[in-house]
């Protein structure tokens, strides 16, 4: 089969599993009974640069300084950030605010992306019976809200994000505009990479 990416529903305890297709899957995103608020600003177009060089400053003092050169855009430094640049771009497009990394969230990620590995299942629910609030709170993260994507077999980020937006559940998580946060975990396996996308808002 081909890769599968259930969401997680609020309302279901069995997740859908389905493949990466609009038309056949109809799975609901992952939120707390909190409302989500509609957006309050336009975001950016694009992702702050991580960082930016100056040029030395002149030995003589120059009547007006002149503002730095355009930070050029940083590589991505992980497949964690490539994914967050694509979150964001989705973002901007539907008028929601960025996404930030948050460590937290990518630990709750990780570690459930390596223990479907490990355990061998691929499910919202983990096999003691956790779900993704309890597995982000187990990482020390103090939610608001949450919703988690998971995904198996798509090769890069580029890939995943694709399949990810190609489905209506996995695209509301990306799109939610009352998410502030973002990890992502990716574990390879036998079957092709392991990703699991988490958002929350403290």
């Amino acid at each position: 089969g081909g890769p599968t990416l259930p969401t997680e529903g609020a309302s279901s305890s069995a997740p859908t599993t389905a493949p990466p297709s609009a038309s056949s899957a109809s799975p609901s995103p992952s939120a707390s009974a909190s409302a989500s608020p509609s957006p309050s600003r336009k975001p950016e177009s694009k992702p702050s640069p991580t960082k930016s060089t100056r040029p030395p400053a002149p030995s003589s003092a120059a009547p007006a300084p002149q503002p730095p050169p355009p930070p050029a855009p940083a590589p991505p430094a992980s497949e964690g950030d490539e994914v967050l640049q694509i979150v964001n771009a989705e973002r901007a497009k539907e008028g929601c605010g960025p996404v930030t990394s948050n460590d937290l969230l990518a630990t709750a990620a990780q570690r459930h992306s390596a223990d479907m590995v490990s355990r061998d299942y691929f499910s919202h629910t983990s096999l003691d019976g956790t779900d993704p609030g309890d597995r982000i709170t187990a990482a020390g993260y103090r939610w608001s809200t949450y919703g988690e994507n998971i995904a198996k077999g798509q090769r890069t980020p580029a890939d995943v994000m694709e399949a990810w937006m190609n489905s209506p559940g996995h695209r509301a998580n990306i799109l939610n505009c009352a998410f502030k946060e973002m990890g992502i975990g990716k574990q390879d396996s036998g079957g092709g990479p392991v990703w699991t996308q988490k958002f929350g808002t403290r």
